[in-house]
């Protein structure tokens, strides 16, 4: 855990250093910028520790695209060093915050009013600040967790974190525990049903112990990675398959009938095909890993209509499954720490990228 030492004024915090990215193909350049003092709602924090997301991975090997220069990293933890004058005071779950408290805080900062906010979408705020997406601008707010700090915007769910949380389980909260949270949420009742995982990353992971959290029975855990599938049973999944295997184990478990949840963290067309035909009549198919352009599916719409499928897109979260998963992580038994393969310091970035190219690494992080 990173020691935090006050600095009252940011008298001696006035520089930070962080690792921009400017485009594919080229090293994350170590800057120095100026800390900006937060004003109005805003709080400034230090970071503590930056996991890369598969997001971030696909950004920087060109998959998926950003606005550049950029501030990468999404998945931060960091320790409140001053408030802006008109920042709350008390965090998403109503407790009191100080300067030194170790918080996460929602992927999206969103203004509430909006069209998007006003239907229960704050993802998808027509204001909304990105942390790890935004372009760095002339007047160099930090909003990545590739930095020394990060400075919050306005309407920023903020939660307070135990001590006893680990980093390595805290970090990712804020992306992949959250996004699942929504997605089981959205998948509906599981009580004594059948769910299968495609893709056996984070994401999949989280999604195993999510669904046995809510009363699954059976969680099949698909993909095409041997030593990712090994993993499965420690995080609540019943039985593992590999693409070939899954459509014998789906059968098994369900009688043939299929089963009632399919959740796609894998994201890949091939993915949405297979585990289509595997659900049941009135069976749900959550998709959540397609975050980068791929080939276009085959879809018979009348089959969904016939066999009264539920097709449903989970992008971001809102406040409320940050909240819930910081509580799941909290009461979690699960070996979360074990998912962070590594930390490496700010200096070595780019390097960091290259190891987590790696399908062995589930998730790897930056300390500055």
């Amino acid at each position: 855990m990173t020691n935090f030492q006050p600095t009252g004024a940011l008298a001696e915090a006035r520089v930070a250093r962080a690792a921009v990215f400017s485009g594919v193909g080229r090293p994350l350049e170590l800057r120095s910028i100026p800390v900006a003092d937060p004003q109005e709602g805003e709080i400034l924090v230090r970071v503590v520790g930056c996991t890369l997301c598969g997001s971030d991975v696909h950004t920087y090997t060109g998959k998926r695209s950003t606005p550049l220069p950029t501030i990468l990293g999404h998945e931060i933890l960091g320790r409140i060093v001053a408030f802006g004058p008109a920042a709350a005071r008390r965090d998403a779950r109503g407790t009191s915050l100080h300067e030194g408290d170790r918080v996460t805080w929602a992927l999206v900062a969103s203004c509430g009013a909006c069209f998007y906010c006003r239907r229960g979408l704050p993802q998808k705020c027509l204001c909304a600040v990105k942390y790890g997406h935004e372009p760095l601008h002339e007047d160099a707010r930090l909003r990545g967790g590739l930095a020394d700090y990060c400075l919050l915007a306005p309407g920023t769910a903020v939660v307070r974190l135990e001590d006893a949380l680990s980093d390595e389980a805290a970090c990712p909260a804020n992306c992949g525990t959250a996004t699942m949270v929504a997605a089981t949420e959205a998948a509906g009742d599981m009580h004594g049903g059948c769910v299968v995982v495609l893709g056996a990353g984070l994401l999949g992971l989280t999604a195993c112990a999510l669904a046995r959290s809510r009363g699954a029975a059976d969680v099949i855990l698909c993909d095409v990675q041997s030593p990712r599938l090994a993993r499965g049973a420690a995080f609540g999944a019943t039985r593992v398959a590999a693409p070939g295997e899954l459509g014998a184990a789906a059968a098994g478990a369900t009688q043939g009938h299929g089963v009632d949840v399919v959740i796609d963290s894998a994201g890949t067309p091939e993915a949405f095909e297979s585990g289509l035909a595997l659900l049941r009549l009135g069976g749900a198919f959550i998709l959540v890993g397609a975050v980068f352009p791929t080939r276009p599916v085959e879809l018979h719409v009348e089959r969904v209509v016939r066999r009264n499928l539920r097709l449903c897109g989970i992008h971001n979260y809102a406040p409320e499954h940050l909240v819930k998963a910081v509580a799941f992580l909290e009461q979690s038994k699960h070996p979360w720490h074990s998912l962070v393969a590594d930390w490496l310091p700010l200096s070595e970035c780019t390097r960091t990228f290259q190891r987590a190219q790696d399908p062995a690494v589930l998730r790897i992080g930056v300390r500055p």
